[in-house]
């Protein structure tokens, strides 16, 4: 999470997160948003998250 009043655009996230995870876990694309759905566990709720993201394509340029 960045400090209060930050911004970091999506290739200095990714340039971030290069150096500390392996590449094949890298996402193909970042997507900024309010706040994530998540049960009352705390678990993330992957099926609201895949209904937000339904008709999103990846663009072909990268």
């Amino acid at each position: 999470m960045l400090k209060a009043g930050r911004t970091a655009s999506k290739e200095e996230l990714l340039g971030y997160l290069e150096t500390r995870v392996a590449k094949w876990w890298l996402s193909d694309y970042v997507a900024y948003v309010e706040a994530l759905p998540h049960m009352a566990t705390g678990k993330l709720q992957k099926n609201k998250l895949r209904e937000q993201f339904r008709g999103y394509r990846l663009s072909e340029k990268r």
